[in-house]
């Protein structure tokens, strides 16, 4: 369980009886700077519109030819819904705010041409172990809509045994009836937005849902046989107080979602407009912030939630726990995974993805994506060819972020480099994080330890070649 504790930070970590960590509150201080997620590596805010359309199609077929790593492999399938009804202030999203639902037409339209151009370099009838619909709100389309796309996916895509298939649920938009639509058409999970259930919160941030009417789908979600609910919340809202907060921990705890994810707020008006309506008077203050984090550390953990790393907990009993506790958790631009890491096919307006050695990204507005699948194109805008030294530090990252031990043989003998030589001012770096309790220092190899994982993207910022180059972080959330 993790306490408040005033004072200076321990050297090393101190663990209480179920062996999570004790962070005192100024260790958070310490560390309340920004840093990337590393959904990947490098990072999305390094893509270049240098990355060309022919680069792509190029990683498409090579993989469709098993002339790459990991080309008899599942895919991993993302699918970007951009529209919502009304808009959130605090959203980072890419999205288009509209009450007009017939925009979705010509949408599902467009999203099957950019499938059927996808095919012609990667053929038909590729597995796919992971499909996520997101958004923007996936839910804004109707039930016939939904059917008609996941009909135009699985003309074309075969989805592997097993296969995690999610969407994001704006509570506000569905019903049981909705939800039993969602499991009929092969959906097994499902993540609610959430963010708080104060009404004086939801308020300040335009989006106002009860705990009863979530409750109430939460109910209906395992009744229909869902595998997983997930349930997305953040902290440092506008009008959030530590007191506030409390209460909407108490409430998810009680709720007993399968996953939560706990992001921190990023105020960032300058980048997205619709946090410019959010009162910056009404912003918790940092030591706020801290408090928040370590209280819904600490009340996760009582009501029997794993940490798993960044922002993430699951029960004990669910595949990502369970994944942790047995060395095999993977990282993808969704985030923390139980599936293998594999290539993402990225499909709709600014979907990020990920073939072979390279990432690439759509165009970000409708307008523009419309206009290349109307001239009978991929509507790839940018993205990057990843260099060998990518490809080194995307295994060192990885390696923290999701097993939190960085094994120097295993890189080695995968990349033909010598690591203490190859890493030299990474491993200095690295001795001040062991100072301070993050890390262990073996030979041949870094540990996180307990209290690192709280903040791990510190410890993986080490390996980040671009961010210590220039040091300019205001484009990331804050780490903690």
């Amino acid at each position: 369980m993790v306490q408040n504790i005033q004072g200076r930070a321990r050297p090393a970590p101190e663990t209480s009886n179920s062996g999570t960590a004790f962070i005192s509150e100024e260790l958070l201080r310490r560390f309340d700077v920004s840093g990337p997620r590393y959904t990947s590596y490098p990072t999305a805010d390094r893509f270049v519109e240098a990355f060309t359309l022919e680069q792509y199609q190029q990683a498409l077929t090579q993989r469709a030819g098993g002339s790459q790593v990991g080309g008899n492999t599942p895919l991993s399938l993302y699918i970007h819904i951009p529209f919502c009804e009304s808009v959130c202030y605090y959203c980072a999203c890419n999205k288009v705010i509209t009450k007009h639902h017939d925009r979705a037409t010509e949408y599902l339209q467009a999203l099957v041409t950019e499938m059927d151009l996808t095919l012609e370099h990667l053929g038909r009838g590729a597995a796919v172990s992971q499909l996520h619909l997101g958004g923007g709100s996936p839910t804004f389309l109707s039930d016939a809509e939904l059917s008609q796309l996941m009909v135009a996916l699985l003309e074309r895509f075969r989805l592997a045994p097993g296969a995690e298939v999610s969407i994001e649920v704006d509570p506000r938009t569905v019903t049981n009836e909705r939800l039993a639509h969602l499991r009929q058409l092969g959906f097994n999970r499902l993540s609610f937005g959430v963010q708080d259930f104060d009404p004086e919160v939801q308020k300040a941030v335009h989006r106002q849902q009860s705990y009863e009417s979530v409750e109430a789908l939460m109910t209906a979600a395992r009744t229909l046989g869902f595998e997983s609910t997930n349930v997305d919340l953040i902290y440092g809202l506008p009008l959030q107080t530590p007191e506030s907060f409390a209460r909407t921990i108490a409430q998810v705890g009680a709720l007993k979602p399968d996953r939560i994810a706990l992001y921190g707020y990023a105020h960032l008006p300058q980048r997205f407009k619709p946090q410019r309506r959010i009162n910056e008077a009404e912003l918790p203050v940092a030591g706020d912030k801290v408090t928040m984090l370590a209280a819904a550390i600490s009340g996760f953990e009582q009501h029997g939630y794993s940490y798993i790393g960044m922002d993430h907990f699951a029960l004990a009993t669910d595949s990502l726990a369970v994944a942790k506790r047995q060395g095999r958790l993977h990282r993808n631009f969704q985030g923390y995974s139980t599936q293998p890491d594999c290539d993402l096919i990225a499909l709709g307006v600014s979907a990020i993805g990920r073939v072979g050695a390279s990432y690439s990204q759509n165009a970000k507005t409708l307008d523009e994506y419309y206009d290349s699948l109307r001239q009978g194109q991929l509507p790839i805008q940018r993205g990057l060819a990843l260099t060998r030294d990518d490809i080194v530090r995307r295994a060192a990252i990885m390696a923290l972020m999701c097993q939190g031990r960085l094994e120097f043989e295993s890189i080695e003998l995968a990349h033909l480099v010598d690591f203490e030589s190859y890493f030299r001012p990474e491993l200095e770096r690295m001795r001040g994080l062991a100072e301070q309790g993050l890390v262990t220092l073996e030979p041949g190899a870094i540990q996180v330890t307990a209290m690192g994982w709280y903040f791990v993207r510190a410890v993986a910022m080490v390996f980040d070649r671009y961010l210590q180059a220039d040091r300019s972080r205001e484009r990331f959330s804050r780490i903690i």
